[in-house]
C-alpha cells in the first residue's frame, strides 16, 4: 500500500519522521513531494524502518530530491505535481503545511482519497483529525481497510 505524506514546516519534522517510520513498519510505501522539511522527514522515518519511498518532484531534473528518496519521479509541472502526490497514495496524511498542503487536501478529497490531518493542522470540515502520529497512521490505514 502507498500512503502519501504531505505538509511542510521544519517545526513539524519530528512528527512527520514518526509518521514515516510507523507507515514503513506497517509495510507501506511512503509517497511525498520528495524535497525538504516534512517531505524529507517522512522519507527519513520510512528509511529508518527499512521502508521504501517515492518522491514526486515539481521540476525537470532529479536536483533537489532528498537523500531518503528511493524512487524519484520528475514531473516538470511545478505545483501541479501536488495532484500526482495525493493520487499516488491510497490514503493521505497531512503534517503541518501551508497553502500547497491545503490544495493537496482538497485534491485528495476530490479523488475520494481518505485524508487524516495530524494536529495541529488545517481545519477542514469533514476531514479526519489525529492527535498523534500513531493515531494518524492507524486512522489512515483503517479508512482504506488495512
Amino acid at each position: 500500500m502507498q500512503v502519501a505524506v504531505i505538509g511542510s514546516g521544519v517545526e513539524h519534522e519530528e512528527r512527520a519522521e514518526e509518521v514515516g517510520r510507523l507507515l514503513a513498519e506497517r509495510g507501506c510505501t511512503v509517497v511525498c513531494g520528495g524535497r525538504g522539511e516534512v517531505m524529507a522527514a517522512a522519507a527519513r522515518g520510512a528509511k529508518s524502518a527499512g521502508g521504501t519511498t517515492i518522491g514526486i518532484l515539481p521540476g525537470e531534473t532529479h536536483a533537489g530530491a532528498s537523500e531518503w528518496i528511493d524512487h524519484v519521479v520528475v514531473t516538470g509541472i511545478g505545483h501541479a505535481r501536488n495532484l500526482a502526490v495525493v493520487a499516488s497514495g491510497e490514503a493521505v496524511i497531512a503534517v503541518g503545511g501551508r497553502w500547497g498542503t491545503l490544495a493537496e487536501i482538497g485534491l485528495a478529497r476530490t479523488l475520494d482519497r481518505p485524508v487524516v490531518i495530524l494536529e495541529p493542522g488545517w481545519e477542514v470540515e469533514g476531514v479526519e483529525r489525529a492527535a498523534t502520529p500513531e493515531e494518524a497512521v492507524e486512522r489512515a490505514l483503517s479508512l482504506v481497510g488495512s
